[in-house]
């Protein structure tokens, strides 16, 4: 006896997105435009490089309904670098985080490890929302705020 799959009959549709800049790719060269601003790089591809570096090691760290919610409301490019990551097995403190993205950058110091991380981070809140990057902070430790470009007004523990 030969048993035939068939296709489900009813199409479960995408959840809406935030903003839509999939497949918009203007809104990628946007955000590395406004990456490069801020980072002052002399290059795009020097701004793209430590772009996709800060939002893969991000990635690994915002989970559940923030990662989606992130990915959604990114560029396609940028969406895929931060879905492909794995999720940490441990949560990174802030200085960590910044330790972590000098060691995936040549030459990098935590200096400048914080001011690409800072170069990335402080230009998603206008890109996502604030309210998204208030949830995405309030799974991460202490000290990721100053990150995003805001004031960390967590209380001292």
């Amino acid at each position: 006896m030969t048993t035939t799959l068939t296709a489900p009959k009813t199409l479960i549709p995408a959840p809406p997105r935030n903003r839509d800049t999939r497949g918009d790719d203007n809104a990628w060269n946007r955000l590395i435009e406004a990456v490069r601003e801020s980072g002052q790089y002399p290059t795009r591809s020097e701004a793209e490089r430590v772009t996709r570096i800060v939002l893969s090691a991000l990635g690994g760290h915002v989970i559940g309904d923030e990662r989606v919610d992130l990915a959604r409301a990114l560029p396609e490019e940028a969406a895929r670098v931060v879905a492909s990551q794995i999720p940490a097995t441990r949560r990174l403190t802030a200085a960590e985080f910044v330790d972590s993205v000098a060691a995936r950058i040549e030459g990098a110091t935590p200096a400048t490890a914080r001011w690409d991380v800072s170069s990335v981070l402080s230009v998603l809140p206008p890109l996502v929302g604030d309210d998204l990057v208030t949830r995405i902070l309030d799974q991460l430790p202490a000290g990721y705020a100053l990150l995003f470009g805001r004031a960390d007004l967590s209380p001292a523990s």
